[in-house]
């Protein structure tokens, strides 16, 4: 009895982890039509704001801005940057080591707080995806499901929100702004930057020029 609850139960896993490969895998083709921590806060919010942009019809420097930001070294990594971790370690967990891919997986696929049950998730779907995926899509999803402000999703709607222009027609100052706001996009506020949202947008630029120059952003760029 106890034998064939196992083989229930490993059959039950098996099963679950295929389809949990076939939903990451489905999105390597189909646009997120939306996400668990969208659909929450769209029921706490009653609506959101967020529409689709290809990564085609941006302008380079909207994903250089927001790798530069907050992945520098993403296309040299795996789904992790272990030098990142180190130095979080090193800085007593007071720094986030959370690398694009790590987020792409918390954002579209699963839910937001603190807890081992979603890292141990996060940890063992952010490899999958980064086998299945290219670079370019993941930074794509992204932008597209990252949030911007409260109710504000994706890099479309953050232009339109923040700017009154559609994300194609971002200057280099305001990608960087944009990308300004993504670690505390609740509280950050892209219209009205402070003194230090323009001293780290500046900043910004300027890693997004040198990621260029130096190759880092060759894996998301025709």
């Amino acid at each position: 009895m106890a034998r064939r609850a196992l083989r229930w139960i490993l059959r039950g896993l098996l099963a679950l982890t295929a389809l949990a490969v076939l939903w990451v895998l489905s999105y390597r083709w189909i646009d997120p039509p939306t996400t668990p921590y969208i659909l929450s806060e769209s029921a706490r919010l009653d609506g959101v704001e967020r529409v689709w942009v290809d990564l085609e019809d941006l302008d380079p420097v909207v994903a250089r801005s927001v790798v530069a930001a907050e992945d520098a070294n993403f296309c040299r990594h795996w789904g992790f940057d272990v030098d990142a971790i180190r130095n979080a370690i090193e800085a007593g967990g007071n720094r986030g080591a959370s690398t694009i891919s790590q987020q792409v997986v918390k954002n579209a696929f699963l839910w937001h707080g603190r807890s081992w049950p979603r890292k141990a998730l996060e940890t063992a779907l952010t490899p999958v995806m980064e086998a299945l995926w290219p670079k370019r899509r993941i930074v794509e999803v992204y932008l597209n499901v990252a949030e911007f402000d409260t109710g504000v999703f994706g890099i479309q709607a953050a232009a339109r929100h923040y700017f009154g222009r559609d994300a194609a027609e971002l200057t280099e100052r305001q990608a960087a702004i944009l990308a300004t706001i993504l670690p505390a996009p609740k509280d950050r506020d892209a219209s009205r930057p402070s003194d230090f949202i323009n001293r780290r947008a500046q900043s910004i630029a300027a890693g997004a020029a040198t990621i260029r120059a130096d190759g880092r952003a060759a894996c998301f760029e025709d």
